[in-house]
């Protein structure tokens, strides 16, 4: 089923210029490869991770992943996959995925822009930060999982525990 409406559609300006903008201003490290790729290097707690933006003008959709600098090992890929579909029913945005070819985990989301103006500076900071918010919250899983050999369920319980009180 397709739905449209007639009227002028104003091309949206490339948000990776502003992508661009944001991570010079953070001083982190990329690689602006063409009008439609950024790769950036971002710093968190467990590891670096690499941060991706594809824009598609034709489909006027931003695709974002945030890799984790992290290999599973084919023997692990299955306990993986079943962590994977454990995480990600309690994630609000985005999802996590097994990038294949490299064997690394990663945070995925694609904002559709059509028809809005473009993303907007503080859109850009909450994707970022949601990303590796949740990157750093299931590090520790992923983690249980590949070298503590826990099963997908063990790792979620363990890194999700939330301490209460001081030492």
């Amino acid at each position: 089923m397709s739905i449209s409406l007639v009227y002028e559609d104003e091309p949206v300006p490339n948000p990776l210029d502003l992508v661009e903008q944001i991570v010079t201003a953070n001083d982190w490290a990329f690689d602006r490869r063409s009008d439609e790729e950024l790769a950036v290097e971002v710093p968190g707690k467990w590891c670096n991770y690499s941060l991706y933006f594809a824009w598609r003008e034709d489909m006027g959709a931003m695709h974002f992943t945030c890799a984790f600098d992290m290999k599973v090992p084919g023997p692990k890929r299955l306990v993986i996959c079943e962590l994977l579909a454990m995480v990600n029913e309690k994630l609000w945005l985005g999802h996590f995925g097994l990038w294949e070819e490299e064997g690394a985990p990663m945070f995925r989301h694609t904002s559709l822009l059509r028809g809005a103006i473009g993303f907007t500076h503080e859109q850009v900071e909450d994707l970022v930060d949601i990303a590796v918010s949740e990157c750093e919250r299931f590090y520790p899983a992923f983690q249980f999982v590949i070298w503590g050999g826990k099963s997908a369920r063990e790792a979620v319980a363990a890194s999700l525990l939330e301490t209460v009180g001081e030492a």
